[in-house]
Order: structure tokens, then C-alpha cells, then sequence
């Protein structure tokens, strides 16, 4: 069994699943790593359905609003039509029918789809996120592993820098203690005898200090 089945799947029973092509946090997700072929797939075969569903809806509205129109031509041309026996009228109105059975037709095809594409695109969002999941699961745990090894580096180079400051110091007071004696020894001469300046110079700022 893998993840997917033992611990994705499971994890997604009974929660409404945002459409992610349609989510700004989803999107980031993969802006700064090289998208999946598999999800730049699912990707576009989902927008595609939305496309197909937003589709549907607006031609929906549009017929209706067409057959609403026709219905009320009828209305108003059937008193004319069927009374005063005008021929014109007549035509119009049955030109109208049929105009409303096509009407009909095409709602009850955009009704269908209506129906079915809500189910696909649900089906491939399920998919969609099955595969984010595993995305973002490889992701933390190539991203923990680089972690850990930038953290161990860190706490090596932090032990090697105090370790190399520790012993900085002892050379300094050794390099110190050397140039004291020195200094008592030959005087201001033990800075040419050494060519040390930097260390005289502290001994010599020291001596100052000492004598106010």
C-alpha cells in the first residue's frame, strides 16, 4: 500500500475540497519549483472543465432569456394570429415554436452537462489533490533533510569557531606575555628587534594607561 492509499485518501474523506486551479494559495505552492508533469496535466484538464461548466451556465442563462422572449411573441401574437386569421402573424408565431422546441433541445443538453461536469471536475480536483499531496510530502522531506545538514553544519562551524576563538585568545595573552617580558627586557628597542608593532603598540598603550 502506499501513502496515497493509507493516509492521503483517508485524510480527504468528508472534506470539501476548494477547486485548486481557482486557489491563489495552491497556485504559490509551485511557483518557486518545477511543476509535476502530472499536475501541469491534471492542471489543465481540470480549467478545461471549468471552462466547458462556465460555458454551460452562461448559454443557460442566454437561452432562457431567448426563450422567455419568444413565449411572450407568442403571447402577444395569438390573439391576432387566431382571431383576426393574419397570416403573418401565424407564421411568426410558428416560426417562434420552433425556434422554442430548439431552445428546449439545447437547454435539456446543457442540462446534462450540467450535471456530469460538476462530477468530472470533482473527480479530477480529488486527483489534483491526491498528487499535491504527494508533492508537498516529497518536498518537506527533501526540504527537512537539506535543513539537517545545513543544521549540523552550522553547529560544526559554531564548535570549530569557538574552538579557533578560544585558542586566538591564548595566543594572544602568550604572544602578550612574551612581549611584556620583552619590553622589560630591551625597552622601546623590542619593537625593531621584532618588528611586532601591533603587540608593542598594546603593551605600550598598557604602559600608558598604567602610568596615569
Amino acid at each position: 500500500m502506499s501513502r496515497t492509499d493509507d493516509i492521503y485518501k483517508p485524510a480527504l474523506e468528508g472534506k470539501k475540497i476548494p477547486v485548486l486551479t481557482l486557489d491563489n494559495k495552491w497556485h504559490q505552492l509551485f511557483t518557486q519549483a518545477q511543476t509535476d508533469k502530472r499536475i501541469k496535466r491534471l492542471e489543465e484538464e481540470l480549467n478545461e472543465l471549468l471552462k466547458r461548466q462556465g460555458k454551460a451556465v452562461t448559454e443557460t442563462k442566454e437561452i432562457k432569456k431567448l426563450k422567455k422572449k419568444l413565449m411572450n411573441e407568442i403571447m402577444d401574437n395569438a390573439v391576432e394570429a387566431s382571431v383576426e386569421n393574419n397570416h403573418k402573424a401565424q407564421r411568426k408565431n410558428d416560426e417562434n415554436k420552433r425556434l422554442i422546441n430548439d431552445c428546449n433541445e439545447m437547454l435539456d443538453n446543457y442540462k446534462d452537462e450540467l450535471i456530469e461536469v460538476p462530477k468530472e471536475i470533482e473527480k479530477v480536483n480529488y486527483k489534483l489533490m491526491l498528487l499535491t499531496m504527494e508533492s508537498c510530502y516529497d518536498r518537506l522531506k527533501k526540504n527537512k533533510k537539506e535543513i539537517d545538514e545545513i543544521s549540523r553544519w552550522v553547529t560544526e562551524i559554531r564548535i570549530e569557531l569557538k574552538e579557533k576563538l578560544v585558542r586566538k585568545q591564548e595566543m594572544e595573552m602568550a604572544s602578550q606575555e612574551l612581549y611584556s617580558y620583552m619590553h622589560d627586557i630591551f625597552g622601546a628597542d623590542v619593537i625593531n628587534i621584532f618588528d611586532m608593532k601591533y603587540q608593542v603598540k598594546e603593551i605600550k598603550d598598557d604602559g600608558n594607561k598604567n602610568d596615569v
